[in-house]
């Protein structure tokens, strides 16, 4: 169901094909007639899979995507309809844009933005729709969405890649791309017990829930065996993803009780952010035909693993030259040294922008727990090729040692060369091979923002190498000087150790300098500091405007999802859980007077003690849960965003965590049939 090369080449004349492949594959200007000549056979092709409408399929500030559908009728004379679709209707479209997200680029009255066919994304069918991939802007032309500066990103590292291969000698390469692949973790749960959960349907976690009797200590669900209804619901999740050209590779369990994690098959940046985002949008439809839900939240359970997705990262040439692998000669090896040393940098320089490209009220409970890497950014590059660095750097010859084949005491067993570098999952940003794994991205995020700012830095990075070495007398001299003064300058950013321990925050923020921003208010409004514009405006991947309204979306986006969920925790607690706690101690003192009444002698005083404290935490329920009403009605009167994100972090979060506390305690003393909510017990293991 995708309008991929293959369908593009029988369907589309000869020249119109040469024609967009060279649009495509150099950036090449589009002509009209080649437009109409495609905008025919893609229409052609659509209603030959069964699609009566289309839609430009974009992606806004929102997280999500976006798609108004048209018809592709249109009247006859003769009262009739016929079937149409231009080469105008397929290069530009126009929704309304005045309830998107703008932060302040223009005013709500001023409804008109446009949407522009990305031919670099291929069109594909999803239920009778033709989606045709666009970016989407303003009237004045702001970028209103996260392709646009993504396609932005991707020109800039292709531009300055090919000038360091031009460099090295290298004419035929016509085009750098980068190339990801995002592993996507998820939880399933069941719909029934979904749909008892107030904070679920409005937040997509668990405001509230005391501990399970078993959790994930046993690691017994981590690549366990996959439970029949899982498993149907996967084979399902797999062929509609590869209608729609998402090569779904590897599924499995993951550690957490109900988690499970989703591996698609690289390709280029641009395709697999829409893939991504398609990924999670048919992941929730399937799970619903299954009688499930698919929870994308990062943190939707207290106490368990949180979900992320591992955005893994690499750059090729159009000649299919992965820039990350080591050559055979010295001249290959300089090059993927100097690539290497180009990333390093990327990373030191611009660790600030990396965090915010993660930054969500989401990826706050995830970030520096056990299953994940921590606020601070730092690189893993492996005991080889750290060694490999230290000798550049302090001009000795690098004495390492063949691949040495693993002992593994079977001889019925194959033998095979050991990996040189063990993998790191304590750590952010990981070097596997040929390619980088970015491991903080959050599950429910669009990879859009992080591929952004790793394209852009490592674009800096070449360029500042580039500007340096076409003026160098002597190449090989100036190669060898730029490769061991970047070592020397930004090797603090390495560390191959476990990035869970409390002794490498200290030492990475107290001795190395690193950042640690803990929080989302912490770190996005560095979005504006002035390296940060000068860098991404230098390379034209945003304009100081549009940074600035980013700044104020995320910040806006923090607010308002921290409110949302202190507003159901005081809804949850004052309709359901405060009358479950006092129905409860009634039903038991009234027991106890019974039983006493009955009998004087009794004492009854493992009922007196529970109704005691099920009344202490009634009053202390309610006198928390109207203390984070007031807190939360005061934010209010705060007009500046950046003001209201630190309030909410300095105080609505802690009067949340006090709510929580005194009602799952409550939960844990008070009867199952009196409890309105399903236990995480039930929500953990109720799929089989």
């Amino acid at each position: 169901m995708v309008f991929d090369d293959r369908a593009m080449k029988a369907v589309l004349p000869a020249d119109v094909y040469r024609s967009l492949k060279k649009t495509i594959d150099e950036g090449a200007k589009l002509d009209i007639g080649v437009a109409n000549a495609v905008a025919s056979a893609m229409k052609d092709w659509a209603v030959a899979h069964g699609a009566t409408h289309y839609t430009h399929w974009f992606q806004p500030l929102t997280g999500i995507t976006a798609e108004k559908h048209d018809s592709f009728i249109s009247p006859s004379p003769d009262g009739g309809v016929i079937m149409e679709f231009s080469g105008k209707e397929l290069i530009k479209g126009e929704p309304d844009a005045s309830s998107f997200p703008s932060g302040g680029l223009r005013a709500t009255f001023e409804a008109r933005g446009y949407t522009a066919w990305d031919p670099t994304s291929y069109a594909f069918i999803k239920e009778n729709t033709l989606c045709i991939p666009t970016a989407f802007c303003s009237y004045s032309g702001e970028a209103l969405d996260k392709k646009t500066p993504l396609l932005r990103s991707m020109e800039a590292i292709n531009r300055q890649a090919l000038r360091i291969l031009r460099l090295f000698g290298n004419d035929t390469v016509k085009c750098v791309r980068t190339s990801v692949g995002a592993e996507q973790e998820y939880f399933l749960i069941t719909k029934e017990m979904h749909d008892r959960r107030p904070d679920l349907l409005f937040s997509g976690r668990t405001l509230f829930g005391a501990k399970s009797p078993k959790g994930q200590e046993m690691d017994d669900h981590y690549f366990g065996a996959i439970k029949p209804r899982v498993e149907a619901y996967m084979k399902d999740l797999n062929r509609e993803l590869w209608k729609l050209g998402i090569l779904a590779k590897t599924e499995h369990n993951e550690v957490a009780p109900a988690q499970h994690e989703l591996a698609p098959i690289y390709t280029t940046t641009n395709i697999a952010t829409d893939n991504n985002q398609l990924m999670m949008e048919v992941m929730q439809k399937v799970a619903a035909k299954h009688g499930l839900v698919c929870l994308l939240h990062e943190k939707p359970f207290e106490g368990v693993n949180g979900s992320g997705k591992h955005n893994n990262w690499s750059i090729a040439t159009d000649t299919g030259v992965n820039l990350l692998s080591p050559g055979e000669t010295p001249h290959e090896n300089a090059q993927f040294l100097l690539f290497l040393c180009a990333v390093i940098k990327a990373v030191d320089d611009y660790q600030d922008l990396l965090r915010i490209s993660v930054a969500t009220a989401g990826n706050d409970h995830r970030l520096g727990a056990n299953e994940a890497p921590p606020a601070v950014v730092s690189m893993f590059l492996g005991d080889e090729l750290s060694a490999i660095l230290d000798a550049i750097e302090a001009d000795v010859p690098y004495n390492g040692t063949e691949k040495k084949q693993m002992r593994l005491g079977v001889d019925v067993l194959p033998k095979f060369n050991r990996d040189t570098t063990d993998r790191n999952r304590t750590s952010p940003f990981a070097f596997t091979g040929n390619k980088f794994e970015f491991r903080m991205v959050g599950s429910a995020d669009s990879i859009a923002c992080a591929n952004i700012m790793l394209n852009s830095a490592v674009a800096e990075s070449l360029k500042s190498y580039a500007d340096r070495l076409e003026g160098a007398e002597d190449f090989d001299t100036a190669i060898r000087e730029l490769i061991k003064k970047t070592i020397k300058d930004h090797k603090k950013i390495i560390f191959n150790g476990n990035g869970y321990d409390d002794a490498w925050i200290k030492e990475a923020t107290e001795e190395r300098g690193l950042l640690n921003y803990r929080t989302t208010p912490d770190c996005i409004p560095h979005l504006v500091d002035e390296k940060n514009v000068k860098m991404l405006t230098a390379h034209h991947v945003y304009t100081e405007t549009e940074l600035k309204a980013r700044c104020e979306i995320l910040l806006e986006n923090y607010c308002k999802t921290i409110v949302i969920e202190a507003n159901t925790m005081v809804t949850m607690a004052k309709t359901q859980i405060l009358p479950a706690v006092d129905d409860y101690a009634a039903d038991v003192a009234a027991a106890a007077a019974t039983k006493q009444a009955f009998d004087e002698t009794l004492t009854c005083g493992r009922e007196k003690k529970l109704v005691r404290r099920l009344s202490e935490l009634a009053d202390l329920i309610d006198e928390r849960t109207e203390e984070l009403k007031t807190a939360t009605a005061a934010l209010g009167g705060i007009e500046d965003m950046k003001e209201e994100a630190e309030a909410i972090r300095d105080g609505i979060l802690a009067k949340m965590e006090a709510l929580r506390a005194a009602c799952d305690e409550a939960e844990t003393i008070t009867a199952k049939e009196y409890w309105p909510y399903p236990s995480y017990g039930e929500l953990l293991f109720s799929v089989r």
